[in-house]
């Protein structure tokens, strides 16, 4: 009898030392103020973007940039094949999305009409058309012909002249540059330069003159309408890989049996007019997360309405090792929320009891520094819903908290063998491997190219529906 009894108590022992161990901040639905998030989204995607043209490194000798760096002009006579106006950019072409593009306008033709348009490297030789030396390309107007880092040129596209509008992009999904006139592709071919490339436009005979765009006027080309297209592309070729028919109800019913979503659960499973998915080989067996699903459904449901009281007496009967440190992560979390119920209900007094008897204990912590200071700092504003830390007052905090809890409870079974599956769904932690998966494809085409972001691929969904 004693013999049975050891491994049981070893395992509560394990369970509780893991459910302790659980870090809430690396939750899917962590706290962050949204200046947090647009601050992380800026720096993953800060990367800047030419917007004049370069009248510095330029060939000064054949061509004049207007004052607005936005135009060049040939003047002079052209007496040389080397006797070209080119200009780049003033920065590179940026790499971290799925589509560069920018638009030269031609004013006027001139004398032969050799104006050109492409993309060259920083240490190109600027008395050369784009295309005529190795880390260039260039699309030529006047016999239309592409010139790839030599100076023969091939079939491309038709002719261009006064009037027109050309563009040129960086397809970095396809790994291709393209070209466009008048709002229409001409044709794409595959990128071989690895090296910073810069938008480079270039006149080469009396009286030429073109315009710029780099996207601070709407573009002739839908560029918008291409990266949708060319996204959807990319989306067909996955739509064409094998997946076991049940695997998305399999995901979605994980989900909500992580979070404890027992009534959304059986809804979802009536409406699909199925079986629960059977368990699946290979590791993709029906998660061991039954455990407590009514408790963890009762506990969610009771922070979302921020009855944080009740909370805290259904754990002391459920589940009392998690509260058993009063200075655990979860006592924390729970006592902050209580102190912003207080602040929600706009008893402030209560508020400064509250937080003088429960949260002072915390002050010492570093791991709650931040959440804590911004807790208090309610207590300054007159309107704390209105001002910049607001957001704790919105039922996302709540639901940070419930996840917490969920977290931690799921981490007390004693069957549940890495703590690390309780802080993420199946569904989330494919999230997370499409995110490094998509980093990794930028690192191996030299960083070039979109990156999957979820925050931002949310906001992106909600701009649509706004629309």
């Amino acid at each position: 009898m004693v013999a049975n009894q050891e491994p049981e108590a070893e395992a509560e022992a394990e369970a509780e030392a893991a459910a302790l161990a659980v870090d809430p901040m690396r939750l899917a639905s962590r706290w962050r103020s949204p200046a947090e998030w647009e601050a992380a989204a800026a720096e993953m995607e800060a990367e800047p973007a030419p917007s004049v043209l370069n009248t510095v490194n330029s060939s000064g000798l054949f061509a004049v940039v207007s004052p607005d760096k936005m135009s060049v002009r040939y003047f002079g006579s052209h007496h040389h094949g080397h006797d070209v106006g080119v200009v780049q950019a003033d920065r590179p072409a940026p790499t971290r999305r799925a589509v560069y593009y920018f638009e030269m306008g031609v004013r006027n033709a001139g004398f032969k009409g050799q104006t050109s348009i492409g993309f060259t490297s920083e240490s190109f030789k600027m008395r050369r058309q784009p295309g005529w030396e190795s880390n260039s390309c260039g699309y030529h107007g006047d016999d239309g012909y592409l010139y790839r880092g030599h100076g023969k040129g091939e079939s491309f596209g038709p002719k261009y002249t006064s009037g027109d509008t050309i563009g040129a992009g960086i397809n970095y999904l396809s790994q291709e540059f393209f070209f466009t006139k008048n709002g229409s592709l001409v044709g794409a071919f595959p990128k071989d330069i690895k090296c910073p490339l810069y938008p480079t436009i270039a006149v080469h005979s009396q009286d030429e003159e073109v315009t710029v765009n780099f996207g601070k006027e709407q573009f002739c080309f839908d560029i918008e309408g291409y990266i949708l297209e060319e996204k959807m592309r990319q989306q067909l070729v996955t739509d064409k890989m094998y997946l076991q028919p049940d695997i998305s109800h399999w995901i979605v019913r994980s989900y909500l049996l992580h979070y404890g979503y027992q009534d959304t659960l059986n809804s979802f499973d009536m409406a699909s007019e199925t079986d629960p998915p059977a368990s699946h080989q290979n590791g993709y067996g029906e998660p061991p997360e039954m455990y407590g699903l009514s408790h963890r459904k009762r506990l969610r449901q009771l922070i979302m309405n921020g009855d944080i009281d009740s909370t805290f007496q259904r754990l002391r009967e459920w589940y009392p090792q998690l509260i058993k440190d009063e200075k655990s992560v979860i006592c924390f979390l729970l006592h902050s929320q209580r102190f912003i119920e207080y602040i929600r209900a706009e008893q402030l007094e209560d508020a400064v009891k509250y937080g003088r008897a429960n949260l002072a204990n915390f002050l010492t912590h570093k791991a709650f520094e931040g959440l804590l200071k911004e807790c208090i700092a309610l207590l300054a504003y007159e309107k704390p819903a209105e001002s910049c830390i607001g957001y704790l007052l919105d039922s996302a905090q709540r639901e940070f908290v419930a996840d917490a809890v969920n977290a931690a409870v799921l981490c007390t079974n004693p069957n549940m063998k890495d703590p690390e599956s309780c802080l993420y769904s199946c569904l989330e932690k494919l999230l997370r491997q499409l995110t490094v998966c998509s980093f990794e494809r930028r690192a191996f085409n030299h960083d070039q190219g979109d990156a999957f972001l979820l925050h931002k691929e949310v906001q992106n969904c909600e701009r649509s529906r706004r629309s």
